[in-house]
């Protein structure tokens, strides 16, 4: 079984108060929980990856705890997530890819009914690389005020033979939205989309 030992960890928080109009009634807060672990795979073509995900399951499971404790450890407010990886360079997409699972499913399982597909974006990218990590609403992929995205790096990684998982989270909508569509109050099929 592959490993993936974990160099570093950071946990980013975010309270947005506004965005150039009137202050909100209450922040929008986001986190994000990153680890850089060692790519088992980086350098070499593996044929048979899926196994891995298995191995990662312990990791999604502690970014998640990470992440509830910095938004104040009640899940109740949360209901916005993604996630993401950066591979480094001598790894393949396909190494990021190991993330579906171990990281949305431990997001989904700490915060109970989430219905909605988790977001997802992942690159392979140089050392010290950013991405941008997309937002959702947990139950509801139309719901459009929660669409949003959330920067996330750390300076000294991922070097050429690690991986930088992220898993992020978010409590209410974007400060200031008004694009309609779809308004969480009218959430009614619980179909993940509507």
């Amino acid at each position: 079984m592959p490993e993936f030992p974990i160099r570093k960890i950071a946990v980013l928080t975010e309270d947005i108060f506004h965005e150039g109009g009137p202050a909100a009634e209450e922040p929008r807060r986001r986190a994000a929980a990153l680890a850089i672990v060692k790519n088992p795979f980086a350098g070499r073509y593996v044929e048979e990856l899926q196994p891995a995900m298995e191995d990662l399951k312990p990791l999604g499971l502690l970014l998640t705890d990470k992440l509830i404790a910095a938004l104040g450890g009640d899940i109740k407010p949360i209901d916005g997530y993604g996630k993401g990886a950066i591979i480094g360079s001598d790894g393949e997409i396909e190494h990021g890819a190991l993330w579906h699972v171990p990281g949305g499913y431990a997001m989904r399982a700490r915060l109970g009914e989430a219905k909605a597909i988790v977001p997802s974006a992942m690159k392979v990218g140089a050392f010290g690389s950013r991405l941008d990590v997309p937002l959702g609403h947990i139950n509801a992929a139309y719901v459009r005020s929660h669409f949003d995205a959330f920067e996330v790096g750390v300076s000294d990684g991922p070097r050429p033979d690690e991986i930088l998982f992220c898993l992020a989270m978010s409590c209410g909508p974007r400060i200031h939205d008004r694009m309609g569509g779809l308004a969480v109050k009218d959430i009614k099929v619980w179909d993940g989309q509507r």
